[in-house]
């Protein structure tokens, strides 16, 4: 693998993690207690492994959207974020739609979620447009 590769998943992970906190921590925060008997009990001591294992996942998903983008052949932004957006309906779209149907989640909640996982793959997308072209 090259280096700038890994750049790319480095850098996509992170922001990804920002973007999670903005999409999936603070967009519609007080819909989370529509349902709160769906939720894990909420306080910062219990929150952490939680979102060190969801940083983590984030890494693991900029990786594999820009694995696919290799294997597609993208070469640029815009074929990177056509892949990612397949990717992303193919996946999580259609995940975070069945929770919603099968779930107790207030729907802002669902909707926020969907549109975090959006940027995460579109972000990975834009990562793998600007770099593989460069291998």
């Amino acid at each position: 693998m090259s280096w700038i590769v890994l750049v790319a998943v480095v850098a996509a992970g992170t922001l990804s993690s920002l973007t999670d906190w903005l999409f999936m921590g603070k967009l519609f925060d007080e819909r989370y207690q529509t349902y709160p008997d769906t939720w894990w009990p909420r306080d910062k001591a219990s929150e952490m492994r939680p979102i060190l294992y969801s940083t983590a996942l984030g890494y693991i998903t900029a990786a594999a959207v820009i694995a696919l983008c290799a294997m597609a052949g993208v070469d640029g932004i815009v074929s990177g974020l056509k892949v990612a957006a397949v990717a992303w309906l193919a996946g999580s779209f259609v995940q975070v739609a069945t929770t919603q149907i099968w779930v107790r989640i207030d729907p802002y909640v669902s909707l926020a979620h969907g549109l975090g996982y959006l940027a995460r793959f579109l972000i990975a997308g834009i990562a793998a447009g600007i770099a593989l072209p460069m291998m």
